[in-house]
């Protein structure tokens, strides 16, 4: 599975969605250059449902107050919350019963013992975002999590690989780190928040290419 991150414009959103990836996420956190203000963001989700009906809205925020779950809601055209802050596991299971979306949790990777976490969210969140750790910064960085952390990396739930995905990338990581998908952002951009549509559909390719030779 593929999910082209970090999007601000609906054009653009359609024109991924109709290359075929599984999911688009739009971010909902203030700090990030690619930030997109709640009432933009039905628009683009709009734009993607109606190019591409297997693709799903992704919202990504990070420690989301109580105040902030009316802008939650699957009602303004997301299917998942994706959460990229600091969220317990209790903070998760509380949200899955107060929100009608799907929930992933982001784990930012700093050391292997990190990893250690992931199989208390099974049974809580639908998914694992692994995304490597940087200071002051919670994702779209282009830096990696090291390989060789991830090999035989099995958790209890799905697992998407983010931080540094691109064309060039992508087939080497399916192959060696089997994660159920992949997350794109900055290395299919050409600029933040504004995505080199040839650079995405090298990725479709390689990660459909890589899928069949699996298979």
């Amino acid at each position: 599975m593929l999910k082209i991150c970090g999007l601000r414009e609906p054009d653009q959103a359609a024109a991924i969605a109709a290359l075929g990836v599984d999911a688009i996420g739009v971010i909902a956190v203030p700090a990030s250059p690619r930030f997109l203000s709640p009432p933009q963001r039905p628009e683009l989700f709009a734009a993607m449902a109606a190019a591409g009906s297997g693709c799903s809205g992704v919202l990504v925020v990070a420690d989301p107050t109580d105040a902030q779950l009316e802008e939650l809601d699957g009602a303004r055209g997301h299917a998942v919350v994706q959460l990229h802050g600091d969220e317990s596991v209790e903070r998760c299971r509380e949200l899955g019963q107060r929100l009608d979306v799907r929930l992933w949790k982001a784990l930012r990777v700093r050391s292997p013992a990190d990893l250690e976490q992931a199989a208390a969210y099974a049974g809580v969140v639908e998914a694992l975002l692994l995304d490597a750790w940087v200071p002051g910064q919670l994702g779209g960085t282009g830096h990696r999590i090291p390989t060789e952390w991830l090999v035989g990396f099995r958790p209890p739930i799905p697992w998407w690989l983010a931080g540094g995905v691109g064309p060039e990338t992508a087939g080497d990581l399916l192959a060696l780190l089997r994660p159920d998908g992949l997350d794109a952002s900055s290395a299919v951009e050409r600029s933040p928040g504004f995505k080199d549509l040839a650079r995405v559909a090298a990725l479709v390719a390689t990660v459909r290419g890589s899928i069949c030779a699996a298979g």
